[in-house]
């Protein structure tokens, strides 16, 4: 296939697998994270922990009893999952991964990251890491193919973060918000 594609004067793209391209699936943590730091799901009674967190990342949420009947009503039925890490004895999570299965004609079995945060105070810790680590141990437990996530265009600390992991910027995500009386 190679030759064909040369002799058809097109090259073949470099692979996205982050293998090929030097990284390692199984980087380590930094001590810290993984000696402190301790990530599980959380089951719906626990939806609670993960409000400190996720509000840094989306103020508009009203409310701690708003959050949790949001995601515990509408989203958990749409398949929406939380992973955590806990520190110490902080009860409220000080960082979360929202995420979902999906399948698409794009992407195949993928794992989809809605939300994913670290409480201002504890970044620069490894606890994402840990969090990443997790949710890439997920997705292989689930056989996904892939693992994708949309982040702001101006995070860049975070952009710099996903690329260290192996992952790589693919797609460019467009929006417009639709509501009664709008376009």
């Amino acid at each position: 296939m190679g030759r064909a594609l040369r002799d058809a004067g097109q090259r073949r793209l470099p692979s996205r697998n982050p293998r090929d391209r030097g990284f390692d699936a199984g980087w380590e943590l930094r001590s810290t994270a993984r000696m402190t730091a301790n990530v599980r799901e959380l089951e719906a009674g626990e939806t609670v922990l993960a409000f400190d967190a996720l509000f840094e990342l989306r103020p508009h949420l009203l409310s701690r009893e708003a959050f949790v009947s949001l995601v515990n009503s509408v989203q958990r039925g749409e398949g929406y999952r939380l992973a955590a890490a806990f520190i110490g004895a902080d009860a409220s999570a000080v960082a979360v991964a929202g995420f979902r299965t999906l399948h698409s004609l794009a992407w195949g079995y993928a794992l989809y990251v809605d939300d994913f945060v670290t409480r201002q105070a504890y970044r620069r810790q490894g606890h994402a890491a840990a969090i990443m680590h997790w949710i890439f141990d997920e997705a292989r437990r689930l056989g996904c193919q892939q693992v994708h996530l949309d982040s702001g265009f101006q995070r860049h600390a975070a952009h710099r973060f996903y690329l260290n992991r192996g992952m790589w910027i693919s797609w460019h995500h467009f929006a417009m918000e639709i509501w009664a009386g709008g376009r």
